[in-house]
């Protein structure tokens, strides 16, 4: 059975000008891509007025949520006990937002709850990946 799951997340994007704005993004999980968490956000936050979608390792949220954790894109660590940092870099710029740290742990807790670490199907993940890469050549 396929499993989907959304929660509103509340973030203070921190401008240059060391601002905290307040963004309403959405966590999205699929059972279907196991090892991955969706962080959505609304257009009125993005640069182009189109909103934005950052895919990254549920894993990697996990980490991020106990110490500094990430390379390349994404980058998460904890700011003290009720906020968690997230770093998004683009070839646009970089982006910093704070989040509420019981949010997000609530969420993965979730996403564990779906789909327990060790019981993905990856084989499954594979197939489609490679459907999606060769067009069902």
């Amino acid at each position: 059975m396929d499993i989907a799951l959304e929660q509103p997340a509340r973030a203070r994007l921190i401008t240059g000008e060391e601002r905290e704005l307040p963004v309403a993004a959405k966590l999205r999980y699929a059972s279907t891509d196991p090892l991955a968490v969706h962080l959505e956000f609304p257009g009125e936050v993005s640069l182009d007025g189109q909103g934005a979608t950052w895919i990254f390792a549920r894993s990697l949220l996990e980490a991020g949520l106990r110490g500094p954790a990430g390379d390349g894109d994404v980058h998460l660590w904890p700011c003290g006990p009720e906020r968690t940092v997230v770093e998004l870099h683009s070839p646009h710029g970089m982006a910093l937002l704070q989040f509420d740290t019981p949010a997000l742990q609530r969420f993965l807790l979730r996403t564990y709850a779906a789909v327990p670490a060790g019981e993905e199907d990856l084989e499954a993940v594979v197939e489609r990946g490679l459907s999606a890469l060769f067009g069902g050549v």
